[in-house]
């Protein structure tokens, strides 16, 4: 399983996040403490906003693993953003390119994922039959990942993305249309969605498994004023009750684990433009 690291609220040093604490995302694609595949290096990416001069987000991807690429600690040092993604790859579906490295982007769009769509070979091709032209052509990999987010934008097509609430429902509708073609062809499985979405603004993040009995993979969050060093140590820091920092991670950053609550079992956790958070349930 992949590991992913998901930021919102005031700009910020991206390797104060992403490289500085004592159990970064650049760790865990080595050495992952909270999942059955320890090794992440079958590539990486960073997405990022910088909203100041262009609504979508800039991209950079490598094959490379992420504790041996440079250009990811250099960029990293020099780079702020208020909203970013990164993602470390244990490859499943599709081979190792920088097509299919996460995160993917469309638009304002920026979508990863840590899990899979169970049998996704025998249904990719009738997922591909439900996209319009543009979004199929869209497409650059093979991964069910990016089949995901195609799927989710085909969906979100005329929708009011405008409310969180409704992007939480076309991503969640999402999710029962795969369910649906699986079904359709007797396919019998458990499909995993430890996913973030983002339009540079706000943020949704789920943790489901489709099969109820089966604990989906690791995900936390933190929230505070800031993210930053005290006491020779990262991690989220509060301030007079601020809350406009909202971090989520495949694994606690940190070893300070009052920093950091579980997202719920099989929910979906939406962060809106002030920082507040809503869980919603995906068991209904």
């Amino acid at each position: 399983m992949c590991r992913l690291v998901a930021y919102r609220g005031p700009n910020i040093l991206l390797a104060n996040v992403l490289v500085k604490p004592v159990n970064s995302i650049v760790l865990q694609s080595l050495h992952a403490r909270e999942s059955t595949i320890p090794t992440n290096g079958d590539g990486f990416g960073l997405g990022w906003y910088a909203p100041q001069i262009d609504p979508e987000p800039a991209l950079f991807t490598s094959i490379l693993p992420a504790w041996n690429d440079r250009n990811l600690l250099h960029l990293t040092a020099k780079i702020e953003s208020p909203v970013f993604f990164a993602h470390v790859r244990a490859a499943s579906a599709g081979g190792v390119t920088q097509y299919n490295c996460h995160p993917f982007t469309h638009g304002k769009w920026m979508l990863m994922h840590n899990g899979g769509i169970h049998d996704f070979l025998n249904i990719k091709r009738h997922m591909r039959r439900l996209l319009d032209d543009d979004i199929y052509d869209w497409i650059k990999g093979e991964t069910d990942s990016e089949h995901v987010f195609a799927l989710f934008l085909q969906l979100a097509k005329n929708r009011d993305l405008n409310q969180l609430s409704v992007v939480a429902d076309v991503l969640e509708e999402t999710f029962a249309k795969i369910a649906q073609l699986l079904a359709q062809f007797n396919l019998s499985g458990d499909s995993h969605y430890n996913i973030c979405l983002t339009d540079g603004r706000r943020m949704l993040a789920s943790r489901y498994c489709t099969n109820p009995k089966i604990i989906p993979e690791s995900m936390h969050y933190a929230v505070g004023a800031r993210f930053g060093k005290k006491h020779k140590h990262y991690h989220m820091i509060q301030e007079n009750n601020l809350q406009t920092s909202v971090l989520i991670s495949s694994e606690r950053l940190n070893n300070a684990e009052n920093d950091w609550q579980p997202v719920p079992i099989n929910h979906m956790m939406l962060v809106d433009t002030d920082a507040s958070i809503q869980f919603r349930s995906l068991c209904r």
